[in-house]
């Protein structure tokens, strides 16, 4: 099949399976005549299985894992299957492992089709084909859409709305021990910033962070005698000697996987609103920018491996609409993992600019919770802007459960 084709299937159950160079994930997606899935359920994958006619199977890393179609089983307002991969190694792109997919009868293992998707470069995760509903017959379609940030762009795009987990979500590695996360270590602050805090080396006692400075006579931390570490709602004015600070500034949020678990995909967004608390719009992996490019997104980390910032997210506050009054920073855990499973987590402020940090708030305790509302930006009637580090832990695995909350913060 060539992209855009389509054969009728002369079978009611059929099997997919995709093949390529590496280890593939399989997954499918029922969806209603708007495109989209009725709930988390219609997301068939490793984690779950089985939904209403569609069937996940494993091929245990010697055959390709494949999704199974029975069309008579499928429920009433059903009118497509999209059966989507990506390649399991984190953050490996389709370049060079171009996959193969393979259209069988589930009951004599007959081909009926093959597709082979061409030029692929930076996609992390392809929709590869669909089974679709057109005039009362089912038909098969080559698709070979790609997307560059994973089967969660994929998922995004399908509405899949996976608030509560309906299966563990450790499909490689053991679930961790319920225990504490080890104490955050802080990563290495870019020169010229001074360090963060004493040494973490055990078993030698740590001296506590000199507390931030505050304008004298109102208690307002103030951003006078440079950069500031905040502890849990505390509050920065983002001025400096009472003038505008900076018009540009860059959040920073970085995090690695405790005690030395899998690789751990986490998702930083930010929510505009405006002064009634209202819902302006999020800025994510699958919405690199909002409010006329005024807000900007650097793109999906699949992993948090290395040191330094895992996704950044800059806000031109000159240019901010004056109905966007409010701003709020979260990270999610799109596959599931809680965030006592994740190290040292943290955000910080910089000047856009010229790089100097200028607010650093390091999560120094975690919930078994797939999402966290890290820190807000608030304009103040006066025009300056202030940053509150928050820690509040949600059940959330999108920013889209995170819209609600979070209005509720501000």
């Amino acid at each position: 099949m060539t992209p855009g084709s389509n054969i009728p299937l002369p079978t009611a159950r059929v099997t997919v399976d995709v093949a390529a160079p590496v280890r593939l994930d399989v997954s499918g997606l029922l969806l209603t005549a708007d495109g989209k899935v009725r709930s988390d359920d219609d997301f068939i994958f490793y984690n779950q299985p089985a939904g209403p006619g569609v069937t996940y199977r494993s091929g245990g890393g010697t055959a390709p894992d494949a999704i199974t179609i029975d069309t008579a089983a499928v429920p009433p307002g059903i009118e497509k299957i999209v059966v989507t991969a990506s390649p399991d190694a984190q953050g490996q792109t389709f370049q060079g492992i171009e996959p193969t997919a393979t259209v069988r009868s589930a009951d004599d293992n007959a081909v009926l089709a093959t597709f082979t998707p061409p030029r692929l470069g930076t996609e992390t995760a392809l929709v590869v084909v669909e089974i679709y509903l057109r005039n009362g017959a089912w038909k098969v379609r080559a698709v070979g859409q790609g997307y560059a940030n994973g089967l969660a762009g994929i998922a995004t795009d399908f509405g899949v709305m996976v608030e509560e987990p309906a299966a563990p979500t450790q499909p490689v590695a053991p679930a961790q021990p319920a225990t504490p996360p080890p104490p955050a270590v802080q990563p290495p602050v870019t020169p010229p910033a001074p360090p963060m805090s004493a040494p973490q080396a055990p078993p030698a006692p740590t001296a506590p962070p000199a507390p931030p400075a505050a304008a004298p006579g109102t208690g307002k931390i103030n951003l006078d005698k440079g950069r500031v570490s905040l502890q849990k709602n505390q509050t920065v004015s983002l001025m400096k000697g009472g003038r505008p600070l900076l018009s540009q500034v860059r959040m920073g949020l970085g995090w690695e996987p405790a005690y030395r678990g899998k690789d751990i995909d986490l998702d930083a967004s930010v929510i505009a609103y405006g002064p009634q608390r209202n819902h302006v719009d999020s800025c994510y992996f699958g919405k690199l920018q909002i409010v006329g490019g005024a807000i900007q997104h650097s793109g999906d980390n699949l992993t948090g491996e290395g040191g330094g910032d895992d996704e950044t997210i800059t806000v031109d506050l000159g240019r901010l609409p004056q109905d966007v009054t409010g701003l709020v920073f979260t990270v999610n855990s799109f596959s599931g993992q809680k965030f006592t499973q994740v190290a040292k987590a943290y955000c910080r402020l910089l000047d856009a600019t010229t790089g100097e940090e200028l607010v650093r708030f390091d999560l120094t305790s975690a919930e078994p919770q797939t999402g966290v509302m890290m820190a807000k930006l608030i304009r103040q009637f006066s025009g300056e802007w202030e940053m509150t580090a928050m820690g509040e832990f949600v059940k959330s695995r999108t920013v889209r459960g995170m819209v609600k909350p979070a209005a509720q913060s501000l």
